[in-house]
């Protein structure tokens, strides 16, 4: 199982996306400081997950989350709308 994930910042504010095939270990590393794109913006907050059985599948949702700013920002409204509630 592959999962595209997003991260929020709780230093900035900012979110972070990525896919991977293991979201455990992932998460391990990014809020320990390993992954360069977020190690200065600790701690980090898983904010929303979707899993995916293909790789291809997995990686071309992120990128489309990552060059499309439609997708993006639908995705925004429904976290802004789920973590109103």
């Amino acid at each position: 199982m592959y999962s595209v994930y997003i991260l929020k910042s709780a230093k900035d504010n900012n979110l972070y996306i990525g896919a991977t095939g293991n979201l455990q270990k992932r998460l391990s590393d990014h809020n320990q400081g390993k992954v360069f794109a977020t190690k200065s913006r600790l701690p980090l907050k898983l904010m929303y997950c979707e899993v995916y059985r293909d790789k291809r599948d997995a990686f071309r949702r992120e990128k489309m989350l990552k060059h499309n700013g439609q997708g993006l920002r639908r995705l925004r409204e429904r976290l802004t709308y789920s973590l109103s509630s």
